[in-house]
């Protein structure tokens, strides 16, 4: 009961920092659309496409960088031979960019979420995730360069014990996306 508790005064935090934040001042991009490829440990694909919304809000400005993030909307794709697992997500993803854009305009960051998504099948490839609901884990590095973001990142997707068994996924993931 505390564990549940702990997670539910969590979640509201979280969404009370988002809710606070208002779109991008006018003229930096406020969206972003992403495409997504990665791989499980015993090889499973996984694709992912989806919207990004940024923040405006930034937190503890200093000379090496400063805290921010988005929210991000998606569509998964898990596949192994003849199993296909559809899924929906929302998380949001905090990051800390680096100022050191220089003369490149080359920005490096770090990030990580826990997010929530929706699977339509909760076994593939002889793994049983025990429900249709599921937590996104992801910590990753990446780099704006203009309009675009290139990043490298590990995801992992599972329902936290709230039912057993609890197989869990995990995934190295690259994604691109394009800011607007």
């Amino acid at each position: 009961m505390k564990k549940r508790m702990m997670q539910t005064v969590c979640a509201a935090v979280v969404f009370a920092i988002i809710s606070v934040c208002s779109p991008a001042a006018a003229g930096s991009p406020t969206y972003g659309l992403f495409a997504g490829y990665g791989q499980s440990w015993d090889n499973i694909d996984i694709f992912r496409l989806g919207l990004q919304r940024q923040f405006s809000c930034q937190w503890f400005d200093s000379r090496i960088g400063f805290l921010s993030g988005y929210v991000e909307a998606s569509y998964n794709l898990w596949k192994k031979s003849s199993d296909t697992v559809h899924g929906a997500a929302l998380s949001p993803v905090f990051v800390y960019y680096f100022n050191t854009g220089g003369s490149l305009g080359i920005i490096p960051y770090v990030e990580g979420g826990i997010g929530v998504a929706y699977i339509d099948d909760y076994r593939i490839a002889g793994r049983n995730l025990s429900s249709n609901f599921q937590f996104e884990d992801r910590i990753g590095v990446g780099a704006l360069m203009g309009r675009f973001d290139i990043k490298l990142g590990y995801m992992h997707y599972s329902n936290a014990d709230i039912k057993s068994p609890n197989d869990g996924i995990d995934i190295w993931m690259g994604t691109v996306a394009w800011r607007f």
